[in-house]
């Protein structure tokens, strides 16, 4: 068969056009938005993503620090969506387990979270991901495995 004849390969998406379409996006998940996940740059050759969460004051635990299951959270998130950047968009990662080291408190107001893939394997992929405040100080970190499963089409979509 000439080369004609096969299917092309998709055209790469750049960083940037992966970019708008997590900011575009019009359907996130309700615990998407509760923590004011955004994204902020996407680095497929690293495997990375780097993001901003909203530390709001009603996560905050009696000492007025944001209450580490929350951090939690955006470390989970982050590193699942570096995890959907790295399969090519073909895949959502369940967590399987995760564990987190906390370093200092988190105050209330925007965090920056960073989520990568350590390893890529047949089954399963294993994740870091780090927290930092407003001044650049690490928080916390995690590291998580995940099993890779693929999106399914559309029902009645081809």
């Amino acid at each position: 068969m000439s080369d004609v004849h096969r299917e092309a390969a998709p055209e790469p998406v750049s960083d940037e056009a992966l970019l708008a379409r997590f900011q575009n996006a019009r359907r996130r998940p309700p615990a998407t938005e509760t923590i004011g996940f955004t994204v902020l740059r996407v680095d497929q050759a690293r495997q990375e993503i780097e993001a901003v969460c909203a530390g709001r004051p009603e996560f905050c635990n009696p000492a007025g620090q944001v209450q580490g299951g929350f951090l939690m959270a955006m470390l989970d998130e982050t590193m699942s969506v570096a995890a959907v950047v790295a399969s090519g968009m073909t895949a959502f990662v369940p967590t399987l387990e995760m564990k987190t080291s906390f370093f200092r408190p988190a105050l209330p107001g925007p965090l920056k979270v960073v989520g990568r893939v350590a390893r890529w394997g047949r089954q399963i992929c294993f994740l870091e991901g780090e927290i930092y405040d407003a001044d650049g100080r690490l928080l916390a970190k995690a590291s998580s495995t995940g099993m890779p499963q693929p999106f399914k089409k559309a029902v009645g979509k081809d």
